[in-house]
């Protein structure tokens, strides 16, 4: 990788800032100054250093957000508050894509990446990657309407083309409450779904994707990155789902 390139993600700033470094002779590369901005490093091994201070390269980032109601799942908007406005400035630098939308008056989890292979696994429904959510809603939900649900029923999508769900997981929390579960995301799908079998949904919150709970400890609009071991389980995850698909 180009010496500038390493710089400007690993600092945040501009090719023409980090340039000024070079001319400055305070670019270090395993300890030897550098001034040439297309020196080769390599962003795993080579220890690069600016001002004394040593840079770390970050490739990927996988961000888990407990969205609140209001903002958009959306990277930008010319008129709306977006989820993008809740992360700290670090993460501009990344081209950063959200896996799985959830509608403006929706709560719960995000996962937040610019990792193009994990965003594909995730909301391609070929893939059939579960996103579980718990909705509080108004109206009786009987057998008869689980059974619907739980074998697919018709619908329209935000275009208004009717189509048939993919088979759904309900579970019955409480009176008024239902997780559903479902590898589809079509426009306001789960609401879409509850009012074919004569449900209103006043509430809805995402808790899981492919396995990946929500972190109960993060308040609305709060935000981590994935912890190894919750990364590594969810692309292990997929792999299951592609070797159950391929048999």
């Amino acid at each position: 990788m180009r010496l500038d390139k390493f710089l400007a993600h690993a600092t945040g700033n501009s090719r023409s800032q980090v340039k000024s470094f070079l001319k400055q002779k305070e670019v270090r590369v395993d300890g030897e100054i550098v001034t040439s901005a297309n020196f080769h490093v390599d962003e795993n091994n080579s220890v690069v250093t600016v001002f004394g201070d040593e840079l770390l390269y970050q490739k990927y980032v996988y961000i888990m957000m407990n969205k609140p109601q209001g903002y958009l799942s959306a990277t930008s908007d010319g008129q709306e508050a977006t989820v993008m406005e809740l992360l700290d400035e670090y993460y501009d630098r990344f081209d950063l894509s959200i896996a799985g939308r959830l509608d403006k008056d929706s709560e719960g989890l995000l996962l937040i990446t610019n990792d193009g292979h994990l965003l594909h696994n995730i909301i391609t429904p070929k893939k059939k990657v579960d996103k579980k959510y718990l909705a509080s809603i108004e109206g009786k939900l009987t057998a008869a309407s689980i059974t619907a649900l739980e074998t697919g029923v018709n619908i329209k999508d935000g275009r208004g083309v009717l189509f048939t769900t993919a088979p759904a997981k309900v579970h019955v929390v409480s009176d008024g409450q239902v997780e559903i579960a479902i590898y589809e995301g079509k426009f306001h799908q789960v609401k879409r779904m509850f009012a074919s079998v004569g449900c209103k949904v006043i509430y809805l919150k995402r808790i899981a994707i492919g396995g990946l709970m929500l972190d109960k400890y993060l308040d609305l609009g709060e935000y981590r990155e994935l912890e190894a071991d919750e990364l590594e389980a969810l692309k292990n995850k997929f792999r299951s789902e592609l070797a159950s698909n391929e048999t």
